[in-house]
């Protein structure tokens, strides 16, 4: 080692920056381990539901009109016998674009009970949602979507709810219009999007509507404010919620037991046509879909990813503290124990992933730092030769993990405690080198006749 501690402080803040390569590759296990997390929760998501969106109901009226076209016809002239083709007007009553009516007051209450389903050694948590929807139709601006010449045929009307996937239904599905049971069937012939039908027969004929639903789903469950006036209530017993989408709820309460939130929201804050001859039901999923996604905080791969970009730091702390202590004895520190003692910080990342994955975050992170910091503080001691100072090493160990602990434990506070822990590191540097002789001592000039007196 030079004699200039100058030099020996930028030797060792170099191998600190080399860290740099170890932990790139832990990151990259992570990044990979976490996909295959992430592929497994989309699977098992999907084959018990998948992200629901609910968007209707919508009554739908069919049209009849007269529609005039020209067709060719071929004529004999009697005088000529010349045989011609003349173009004449047909006209013949045909099915015309339907008129769709949103309803008037959407009340939906959707209520959802979790549960873990498991896959090798993954758990993905699925809901079960029961949803209760109320609505009805001001029917009395019809009229005046269709031209006079059209006929609006009232007793085929039908409903249509838009769901993901019919495959999510479970449970009983039942449509109630005042006191009479209407039949439900699925909705065929829609690109990519799955729903169900009912045949209302003369819609002027009810006044109110209830529409109950089972339904399995993961990950989220949205629903579009198709009514004039739109409320929805939505509670779980999941404690994580993340209210998402174009309106945030009016107000919510979230405890560890669940969470309950609601939403108001009138016609005005959406650009729907009440009444109209285009179907706006991609519009309304697309630009109008709010509700919660069923969120994970902090799981072990969030918390090992923080673990691998605050690595360098206490890396280099440890590198500091072996540094500081090295300075005080007649043995200085090879850079190769320095590289030994980041490779080793370097692998806990990798022990605490490892073992999250099979007996939970808390005991792994223990069982990860207790061992890197006793083979750190065992190496300090054998193969350092730090002698009494090895209890330092030790201290400084338990005090970085027990920090580290804090930061991937808080997402919200990581930033402030590094930050933090950073600061205090320097200036304990600062005050702790003040007297350091950073140039070494002066070389001794050689007289030039080669005697040993100057």
């Amino acid at each position: 080692m030079l004699r200039s501690s100058g030099i020996r402080y930028l030797i060792v803040a170099v191998l600190a920056l080399l860290m740099f390569i170890p932990l790139f590759f832990v990151g990259a296990i992570i990044d990979e381990r976490s996909d295959y997390s992430r592929q497994t929760v989309r699977d098992v998501g999907a084959e018990w539901g998948g992200a629901q969106l609910l968007s209707g109901p919508v009554l739908i009226l069919p049209v009849e009109g007269p529609q005039t076209t020209l067709q060719n016809r071929r004529v004999t002239d009697p005088t000529t016998g010349e045989t011609r083709t003349e173009q004449i007007e047909v006209t013949e009553i045909v099915a015309k674009a339907p008129v769709y009516v949103l309803p008037n007051d959407f009340d939906l209450t959707l209520a959802t009970e979790t549960t873990i389903r498991s896959r090798g050694i993954f758990n993905v948590p699925v809901y079960s949602a029961a949803a209760e929807m109320a609505f009805d139709f001001n029917l009395e601006a019809v009229s005046g979507a269709v031209d006079p010449s059209e006929r609006i045929l009232w007793p085929s009307a039908m409903l249509r709810v838009s769901l993901t996937s019919n495959r999510s239904l479970r449970g009983a599905a039942e449509l109630v219009a005042g006191a009479t049971s209407l039949p439900l069937e699925p909705a065929f012939g829609r690109d990519r999007v799955g729903g169900i039908t009912a045949a209302l027969g003369d819609p002027r004929d009810h006044d109110t509507y209830r529409l109950s639903l089972g339904l399995n789903g993961a990950a989220s469950f949205q629903v579009t404010p198709v009514g004039r006036s739109s409320r929805v209530t939505i509670s779980s017993d999941w404690p994580h919620p993340s209210f998402e989408g174009a309106f945030l709820p009016d107000g919510s309460e979230i405890s560890e037991d669940g969470f309950s939130a609601t939403w108001t929201i009138p016609h005005l804050a959406r650009a729907l046509p009440q009444v109209g001859r285009a179907d706006s039901d991609a519009t309304a999923r697309d630009q109008t879909a709010f509700g919660v996604r069923f969120f994970q905080p902090n799981d072990f791969y969030q918390k090992a990813y923080r673990a691998a970009r605050y690595g360098i730091l206490f890396i280099a702390l440890t590198f500091l503290t072996v540094l500081l202590i090295e300075n005080r004895t007649q043995r200085p520190t090879h850079p190769v124990q320095y590289i030994l003692i980041g490779v080793a910080q370097s692998i806990f990342v990798l022990l605490m992933v490892a073992y999250a994955e099979q007996i939970g975050f808390g005991a792994a992170y223990a069982l990860s730092a207790g061992a890197t910091i006793a083979l750190l503080t065992m190496f300090g001691a054998v193969g350092l030769k730090l002698g009494a100072r090895t209890a330092v090493l030790g201290v400084m160990l338990v005090v970085l993990y027990g920090v580290l602990y804090l930061i991937l434990r808080s997402a919200d506070y990581a930033l402030l405690a590094g930050a933090t822990l950073a600061f205090v590191a320097l200036a304990g540097t600062m005050y702790m080198t003040r007297n350091e002789d950073w140039y070494g001592p002066p070389k001794v000039k050689q007289p030039e006749d080669g005697s040993d007196n100057p």
